[in-house]
């Protein structure tokens, strides 16, 4: 049985976190590998979806001699590509998207390119797998002079699609419930030794440094600002994926899109929003 794996990301194409993760997935037995990426960074586009024009599609080639396909689009049209059959006679059984170049955890998720092409994964009922990598500095920030080494991340997340194959292959299943995304965060590692432990953790909580910085003021009187922070903080919670990374383990976060407050419902159900509807009649007819 072959698994046929969608590999996407947002950092582009040919971000260094994109090849070594396809290098090593290429390595995997029972993996059949396309990739369709955007053709440059879009990170923190979340779930956008391009819809006021048509997306450009071309190949990307990569230096093993071997093509993927880039677009112009988000890391979600990228799936939704796919999904609807861009590789001709082939969609995807499991979408990887990543490595990152940044961890996406707590709170960052719902900005994450990465986890949302991996949500984009499981409206169309596919299980989709997110892998990022937190910077070599330990924060969280878009900065990219650091040197990244993906070595180890990369079999990590070949080995985590490799257990999916593996199971897929010996009951037909994949191990993953409905709808579910599985957000892996896997620290740095300067030495390029392996993490400490895997933990399965919850969302933690972020502490944002932002600011609002003005850069220039235009003749026409319009102002250019900045308006994001670095070396954003935590609550130090255990079993949440900031606490696991940050204490070098990698975290394995079960995701879905049901965002329904659930212990809501009943108090919210008891409240009189009928007379609402009432008011708003006695004020039509005045």
């Amino acid at each position: 049985m072959t698994t046929r794996v969608l590999l996407t990301n947002d950092d582009g194409v040919h971000a260094d976190g994109l090849e070594a993760l396809r290098r090593a997935l290429l390595r995997l037995d029972g993996i059949d590998l396309r990739v369709v990426a955007p053709d440059g960074n879009r990170s923190a586009m979340a779930r956008s979806i391009t819809v006021r024009r048509p997306l450009c599609v071309r190949a990307a080639h990569f230096d093993d001699g071997t093509e993927g396909l880039q677009t112009d689009g988000t890391p979600t049209d990228c799936v939704r590509l796919a999904a609807h059959g861009i590789v001709e006679g082939w969609t995807p059984d499991l979408v990887v998207s990543g490595i990152n170049h940044g961890a996406n955890m707590g709170e960052d998720v719902t900005y994450s390119g990465t986890v949302a092409a991996a949500l984009e994964a499981v409206v169309h009922d596919i299980p989709g797998v997110a892998v990022s990598m937190a910077s070599p500095h330990g924060d969280w920030s878009l900065r990219r002079e650091y040197t990244w080494d993906f070595g180890v991340a990369a079999e990590i997340a070949s080995r985590i699609v490799a257990e999916v194959e593996r199971v897929s292959r010996e009951d037909g299943t994949l191990p993953l419930p409905r709808r579910t995304v599985l957000n892996v965060n896997v620290p740095h590692s300067d030495s390029g030794c392996a993490p400490l432990a895997v933990e399965v953790t919850r969302l933690g909580r972020r502490h944002y440094r932002d600011e609002l910085r003005p850069v220039e003021t235009h003749p026409d009187g319009s102002r250019t600002y900045w308006l994001y922070g670095t070396e954003h903080g935590f609550e130090p919670e255990p079993g949440t994926d900031l606490a696991a990374v940050h204490a070098g383990h990698v975290s394995i976060t079960p995701l879905h899109l049901d965002l329904t407050r659930e212990s809501a419902i009943a108090p919210l159900a008891g409240h009189d929003f009928e007379g609402l509807l009432d008011r708003i009649g006695e004020l039509l007819e005045d």
